[in-house]
C-alpha cells in the first residue's frame, strides 16, 4: 500500500496567507491601541490637564520596561525557547491587561477614587532613575497620567513581544518564499490601525456632545480582546503545521551565550539595528503628535454641529471609503489580468481622492492624518515583491531616509507658510503625509527580511528581540524629547496659561512645532548616512542584502504560488 505524503500547510498558498492574516489582524488591533490617544492630545490637555510634557512622558512609558528592565531581551529568549504559539498568546494577554489599566486611569471611577489620591502623593521621585533623568514619572505629573503610564508600560511589553513573535512567525511560514512581500503586507495592514484610530478615537471621545476620552481607550481594549482571539486561532493552525512537519517547537535547543555573541559581533546586524531605531524614532513618536501638529499649523474651522460633516455618519462613511481605497490598492498587486489591475488601481485613486475631499470638508486634523498608511498599503506589496525577486534592500533604505528628511522639513518650514490659506494648507499636508507613509513602507519591505541573512535561524527570535530593544530606546526617548522641546520652545504659551491669558483649550492648538520636526529630520540624515555605509559593508562582507530573497530555483515555484492567490 502506497503512503500519500500530505503537503505541509506552509507549502499551501491559502494556508500561509491565512496564517499571515491572523497575525496581521492582531497587530492591526495593537496598532490602534498604540496610538489611540494621539489624535485626542488636545482633549487630554483640556479635560485631564496633560500638558505636552505629561503627554510625552506617558507615551514614552510604553517602552520603559522593555528598555530598562530588558523585558524585550527576555521576550526573545522566551520566543526561542517556547516558540511562536505560546509567546503569541502570552503577548496578547499582556497587551489586554495593560490596556485595561490604561482605560481605568482615564475614567471617572479613577478620578473620584482613593487610588487617584495615592498617585498624586506618590511616584514623584524615583531613586536612581530621577538622578539619571530617565524616570517615567515626575513631580506634579497628573495622577491619571501616572497610572495610565503604568498600564501603557505593561501594554508595551505585550505589543513589542507580539512584534518579534509575528516577525518570527512570518519567517517560519514564508522562509524561502514571498517573505518580504509577507512582511510588507503584514505591516501595511497593521498600519491601517493608525488610520483607524485617527478616525474613530476622536469620534468616541466626542460622542453625544459629551467629551469623555476613556471611551476611545475602551474602543481599543475591545479590539485587543479580538487580537487575543486571533492569536488563539493561530495557535491551532501553527500546531497543525508542526504536526505535519514533525517539528517540536517547544523543544528547540536552548539558546546559549555564545550564540547571542554571534549577534553582537555582526557589523551588518548593528547597522541594520541602528537604522531601525533611527527610522522608527522619526515616525512612531511623530505619529503621537502629528494630529496636534496639524491642528497648530492648519486653519481648520469646525463644521456646524448640526451639519452632515459633523455627524457620526460621515465618520463611518469616510472609513468605508478608506477601506475601499486600501483594499483596491492592495488587491491590484495580485491580479494577473491587466485590465482588472488597472480597474482596481483607478478605484483606489478615486477612493483616495474622495477620502481626502471628505477630510477637507470635515475640517478634521485626525481625518487628514489618517491618510498616512494609504499609499503605503498600495506600494508595500510592490516593494516587497521587488526585494523578493530583484533585491536592492539596502538601496531602498537609503531612498526611505531621503523621503523621511524631505517630509519632516516640509512639515517644519513649508506647511506653516500656508496657515490662513485653508485649501492650500490641507493639500500640502495630504501630499506630505502620503509621501511620509510611503517612505516608511520601505522599512518592513527591505529591513526586516534582511535580518535572517545576518544571523542563524536558531537565534532569529533573539536577533529580532535585540533590534526591537534598541528600537525601543528611541521610542522611549523621543516622545519625551518632543514634549520637552515643544514646551521649552513655546514658553510664551506656558506663561499665558499661568497668567490666565490663555485657556488650556486654546493653548493645546497653538504650539510651534518647528524645532521638534527639525530634530526628527536630523534622525533621517543620520539614517541616510548609515544606509549609505550599509551598502559599502554589504559589498565587503557579502551579506547579500542587495540580492533577492527568492533564489533562482525557487522563482518558478513562488510565481505559481503567487498565481494561486
Amino acid at each position: 500500500m502506497t503512503t500519500v505524503k500530505h503537503q505541509p500547510l506552509n507549502e499551501k498558498s491559502w494556508a500561509r496567507w491565512t496564517a499571515l492574516g491572523l497575525l496581521a489582524f492582531a497587530m492591526f488591533c495593537s496598532y490602534i491601541f498604540m496610538d489611540v490617544l494621539s489624535p485626542i492630545k488636545d482633549l487630554l490637555q483640556s479635560t485631564k490637564g496633560w500638558d505636552s510634557t505629561a503627554f510625552g512622558t506617558m507615551q514614552g512609558s510604553e517602552t520603559f520596561l522593555n528598555v530598562f528592565i530588558f523585558f524585550l531581551i527576555f521576550a526573545g529568549i522566551i520566543l526561542d525557547k517556547m516558540g511562536v504559539r505560546f509567546t503569541a498568546i502570552l503577548s496578547g494577554a499582556v497587551m489586554l491587561i495593560g490596556a485595561t489599566i490604561n482605560w481605568y486611569a482615564l475614567t471617572d471611577m479613577f478620578a473620584d477614587s482613593s487610588l487617584q489620591t495615592w498617585f498624586t502623593d506618590h511616584l514623584n521621585y524615583i531613586p536612581v532613575f530621577d538622578e539619571l533623568g530617565v524616570s517615567p514619572f515626575y513631580k506634579d505629573m497628573p495622577a491619571s497620567a501616572k497610572f495610565s503610564a503604568i498600564g501603557f508600560m505593561i501594554f508595551g511589553c505585550g505589543v513589542e513581544m507580539a512584534g518579534i513573535t509575528v516577525s518570527r512567525g512570518i519567517v517560519k511560514w514564508f522562509k524561502g518564499k514571498e517573505m518580504a512581500l509577507a512582511m510588507g503586507s503584514e505591516m501595511a495592514l497593521a498600519r491601517l490601525g493608525v488610520a483607524t484610530c485617527m478616525i474613530f478615537s476622536p469620534m468616541f471621545a466626542l460622542m453625544g456632545g459629551d467629551i469623555e476620552v476613556s471611551r476611545s481607550v475602551a474602543f481599543g481594549v475591545v479590539l485587543l480582546l479580538i487580537a487575543l482571539i486571533m492569536f488563539i486561532v493561530y495557535f491551532f493552525m501553527d500546531r497543525k503545521l508542526d504536526q505535519q512537519t514533525g517539528a517540536e517547537e517547544e523543544k528547540d535547543e536552548p539558546v546559549q551565550i555564545k550564540d547571542l555573541g554571534k549577534i553582537f559581533t555582526s557589523s551588518g546586524f548593528w547597522i541594520v539595528a541602528l537604522l531601525c531605531v533611527l527610522y522608527y524614532s522619526a515616525i512612531f513618536p511623530f505619529q503621537k503628535y502629528a494630529v496636534n501638529m496639524l491642528q497648530c499649523n492648519l486653519s481648520l474651522t469646525e463644521p456646524d454641529a448640526t451639519s452632515f460633516w459633523a455627524s457620526e455618519t460621515v465618520t463611518y462613511l469616510q472609513y468605508v471609503i478608506m477601506l475601499i481605497c486600501a483594499g483596491a490598492a492592495f488587491a491590484s498587486n495580485f491580479s494577473k489580468d491587466i485590465k482588472l489591475r488597472i480597474a482596481m488601481a483607478v478605484l483606489a485613486v478615486a477612493a483616495l481622492v474622495a477620502y481626502c475631499v471628505m477630510g477637507y470638508f470635515r475640517q478634521s486634523a485626525s481625518a487628514i492624518f489618517a491618510v498616512f498608511p494609504l499609499l503605503a498599503v498600495g506600494i508595500t506589496p510592490i516593494l516587497g515583491k521587488y526585494v523578493d525577486y530583484k533585491g536592492k534592500a539596502a538601496t531602498m533604505l537609503v531612498l526611505g531616509a531621503v523621503l523621511l528628511i524631505l517630509c519632516h522639513l516640509t512639515f517644519a518650514f513649508v506647511l506653516p507658510m500656508f496657515k490662513g490659506s485653508d485649501l492650500a494648507g490641507v493639500i500640502v499636508a495630504y501630499l506630505t503625509i502620503l509621501v511620509l507613509g510611503a517612505s516608511f513602507s520601505l522599512v518592513p519591505a527591505s529591513l526586516w527580511p534582511s535580518v535572517p541573512k545576518l544571523v542563524d535561524a536558531k537565534i532569529i527570535g533573539s536577533a529580532y528581540a535585540v533590534i526591537f530593544w534598541i528600537q525601543n530606546i528611541g521610542l522611549w526617548l523621543f516622545p519625551m524629547l518632543i514634549g520637552k522641546v515643544l514646551e521649552s520652545t513655546n514658553q510664551d504659551i506656558t506663561a499665558a496659561i499661568a497668567s490666565g491669558k490663555m485657556t488650556e483649550e486654546v493653548a493645546s492648538t497653538s504650539y510651534d512645532y518647528t524645532w521638534p520636526l527639525v530634530m526628527l529630520a536630523c534622525l533621517g540624515v543620520a539614517a541616510l548616512l548609515l544606509g549609505l555605509y550599509l551598502r559599502v559593508v554589504d559589498r565587503k562582507k557579502g551579506y547579500g542584502l542587495e540580492l533577492p530573497n527568492v533564489s533562482s530555483e525557487q522563482t518558478l515555484e513562488a510565481e505559481v504560488a503567487d498565481a494561486e492567490l
